[in-house]
């Protein structure tokens, strides 16, 4: 006997106002850090939203909840008026895209050993001057308060500064 698997049904056509993606009471954890709490928006279909916000804001972090790339710790997240929970990879994928800002670090490293890892080719030369450097670098950029964080629990913005 031969299954075939049946692809998903595309969406119906949006109207403009129609409600394409939501967030309710969001709350957002990355390791132990809030990122984000009680967090309400509609994305409506044929309307400009802007997400402005300083580095570390969030922002990111909304877009990856709302595009179900992340998994909030709270509230509720639908496209298309479902819960996210209640799609399947291949039907969600029918309604939404993303295009990352950046791509994800594979490895456990701490902000610091990704600072460090630019020094490579000058490391050994003189040990004091990579921690200058180093340093330097993160004061430049103002990363130092987030040395000893790992590199994957910045939002996207904190990762361009580093």
């Amino acid at each position: 006997m031969l299954l075939l698997r049946s692809r998903p049904v595309p969406p119906s056509p949006v109207s403009p106002g129609d409600i394409l993606a939501e967030a309710e009471a969001l709350h957002v954890r990355l390791g132990a850090r809030d990122v984000l709490h009680g967090v309400d928006v509609a994305v409506r279909a044929g309307e400009v939203l802007a997400l402005v916000g300083p580095n570390g804001a969030g922002k990111s972090t909304l877009l990856g909840a709302l595009a179900a790339d992340i998994t909030p710790a709270g509230g509720v997240v639908r496209i298309h008026g479902r819960p996210v929970s209640d799609w399947s990879a291949p039907e969600l994928a029918l309604r939404r895209a993303v295009l990352p800002q950046s791509s994800a670090l594979s490895f456990p490293f701490s902000v610091e050993e990704v600072v460090r890892m630019g020094r490579a080719p000058w490391a050994a030369l003189d040990p004091e001057d990579d921690e200058a450097a180093v340093a330097g670098a993160m004061a430049a950029t103002e990363v130092t308060a987030f040395a000893a964080r790992p590199f994957s629990a910045l939002s996207g913005g904190e990762r361009a500064r580093v």
